[in-house]
């Protein structure tokens, strides 16, 4: 987002929608420690978010937003946007990443800036349309790399079709069953009518709630908001889908696990109040080449909340894999 576009800024409602729902978030006290402890500021990181060439694609009848730089002579590294960002979150390590590898970061269908709606709102059906976007762009042997929403896709995608992964990248996200939820997944999931306040409350509560819930040390600047509320404005109901067939796509996931022979690592931060990271211990038992980095001090989102450690992590691993 170029900073000459209108914001639509988290406003006074928001805020208070958002306090609600930390009233009732029990990990809310302990953020709150770790943040102090880590000397958190409200000043955002980064005044505007680095420069990406974003653009759009019409694959399968459905317009994507994605960026893309570099040739095909480097190591190719796709990238799948988490939830309730977008492509955008990855800003402060794309130009770190171009450097080394031939990038393309997507908004999967039904997230960020994409089209789709509840069609696409299963495990499968995003595991299904990676397959399409990788055939579409004629994408040879990726890495993958997936937080959050992106992990089950990729996974799914990887157990699925007979296709050359260099390596897979993945965190913060579920794919074992049972999932050890912390308490926001555990409403989203199993209760009509926390789904239904989230989506009243909408977009902007829930990117606020976000950036409450999701970091101890980063924080992100309005226009990163702004990307973000806007990509969800008048669709949280559609994205909520996701977390309604949650138990339906575990089941599609979880029997996969075993099966997946790609050189896999998993990255988890140590206060995820998301999902919390004894699932990715979990996970690396269970598949037969997976490795576990967990960073210390950090929140859900561990790409910008670490940024530093995870690009050097996510270089050192493609290096080693390629």
């Amino acid at each position: 987002m170029k900073k000459s576009e209108s914001l639509s800024t988290i406003n006074f409602l928001d805020r208070i929608n958002a306090n609600i729902l930390a009233q009732v978030t029990p990990e809310i006290p302990r953020l709150n420690k770790v943040r102090k402890e880590n000397g958190y500021s409200e000043r955002p990181t980064f005044f505007a978010p680095p420069a990406m060439p974003l653009q759009y694609e019409i694959v399968h009848d459905v317009k994507i937003r994605y960026a893309h730089v570099g040739s095909s002579d480097k190591p190719t590294l796709v990238m799948l946007a988490p939830f309730p960002q977008s492509i955008i979150a990855y800003a402060p390590i794309w130009s770190r990443l171009a450097k080394e590898f031939h990038l393309y970061a997507f908004d999967m269908p039904g997230f960020g800036h994409s089209e789709g709606g509840k069609e696409f709102m299963s495990f499968r059906a995003q595991g299904n349309f990676l397959n399409s976007l990788i055939q579409h762009f004629n994408i040879e042997n990726p890495h993958l790399l997936g937080p959050d929403v992106g992990m089950p896709a990729i996974l799914y995608y990887a157990g699925t079709y007979d296709e050359k992964i260099a390596s897979i990248i993945v965190g913060d996200g579920p794919a074992i069953s049972p999932s050890s939820n912390a308490s926001i997944i555990h409403k989203m999931v199993e209760s009509p009518f926390w789904r239904l306040i989230f989506r009243i409350a909408g977009a902007g509560a829930l990117v606020e709630a976000g950036r409450r819930i999701c970091y101890v040390n980063y924080c992100p600047n309005d226009i990163e908001l702004s990307d973000y509320k806007k990509s969800y404005s008048g669709r949280v109901g559609a994205a909520l889908h996701w977390f309604k067939s949650y138990p339906e796509s575990l089941a599609t996931v979880d029997p996969l696990l075993e099966s997946i022979a790609s050189p896999t690592l998993l990255f988890w931060g140590d206060e995820d109040a998301i999902l919390l990271p004894d699932n990715a211990v979990r996970i690396q038992q269970r598949m037969p080449n997976a490795k576990l980095h967990i960073f210390e001090r950090c929140g859900h989102f561990c790409y910008q909340d670490r940024a530093e450690e995870f690009t050097a992590m996510v270089i050192d691993w493609i290096r080693k894999h390629d």
